[in-house]
């Protein structure tokens, strides 16, 4: 069974709660393999991964993708890529095609992370162009937003949401059907001991659900990221659909830990 054989993110018109890893270019294919195994394992266990009232999806680097997806196919978890170019095909040398990834059961594809734009240089328009790239290969983005410096709530919504309005921009084959995942992630708390404060970001996401209700036609979940750990959730509450998670998942069981939390919810 491939990932997009997994059932939707939305049953009975309300999205599941749903968490991400993201494991970046931490672990090399043995680690990730055996790493993607573990959680296999994992959601054939945990009562809210085997009955599907969690969804979790795994984005492994490049060269990791066909192991991680031996690993947890038919085991419920989705998984898909860290990137992908904006056009299917061409002269792009060393560049991922939305099409190959759809191919290979990517259900998701990370597009716009901080990292990106300041180690490679991707500005609006190439997020953009990634994310049109995204819907028109059936694969639901992840779209990283999130202010650059740290500030008052109002003003990280303002910015927050001029770079979804952008982003969205390019978005011509979005429809009804479209899903999008929403990940915030404040650049000033990646890499930190800790996420941004609870009540900072329950205020972001409550003005990033409005413009989404509002301007966007498909179902979108806001997944908080920068820093989530265990714990996170607790104090977010229902303001989040689920977390994006990075270094702290790399353990499993501070993973399953995280599952038990939202849960609960």
């Amino acid at each position: 069974m491939s990932s997009t054989a997994v059932a939707s993110s939305v049953e009975g018109g309300r999205p599941r709660p749903i968490l991400g890893v993201s494991l970046k270019l931490y672990l090399d294919v043995a680690s990730t393999r055996s790493w993607a195994r573990s959680v296999g394992e994992l959601a054939h266990t945990h009562p809210a991964l085997a009955d599907g009232r969690v969804q979790l999806f795994v984005l492994p680097s490049l060269p990791s993708l066909a192991a991680s997806s031996t690993e947890l196919d038919g085991t419920g978890v989705a998984w898909g890529a860290q990137d992908l170019h904006w056009e299917d095909r061409g002269a792009f040398t060393g560049s991922v095609s939305g099409a190959d990834l759809a191919e290979l059961g990517c259900r998701y594809v990370e597009v716009g992370h901080a990292e990106r734009k300041r180690i490679f240089g991707e500005d609006a328009t190439v997020v953009g162009r990634k994310l049109e790239a995204a819907f028109r290969n059936g694969i639901t983005p992840v779209l990283c937003i999130g202010e650059a410096a740290e500030g008052s709530a109002a003003d990280a919504a303002r910015e927050c949401i001029a770079q979804l309005s952008e982003a969205l921009g390019y978005a011509r084959s979005v429809s009804s059907s479209s899903e999008i995942v929403v990940a915030y992630e404040p650049e000033w708390a990646i890499g930190q001991p800790k996420p941004a404060g609870a009540a900072h970001v329950r205020a972001v996401a409550e003005q990033l659900r409005g413009w989404l209700d509002a301007n966007f036609t498909g179902t979108a979940q806001i997944i908080y990221g920068g820093s989530a750990q265990r714990g996170t959730l607790a104090e977010l509450g229902d303001s989040v659909d689920g977390l994006f998670l990075g270094r702290f998942a790399h353990r499993v069981e501070d993973l399953a830990g995280i599952v038990d939390e939202i849960a609960v919810r």
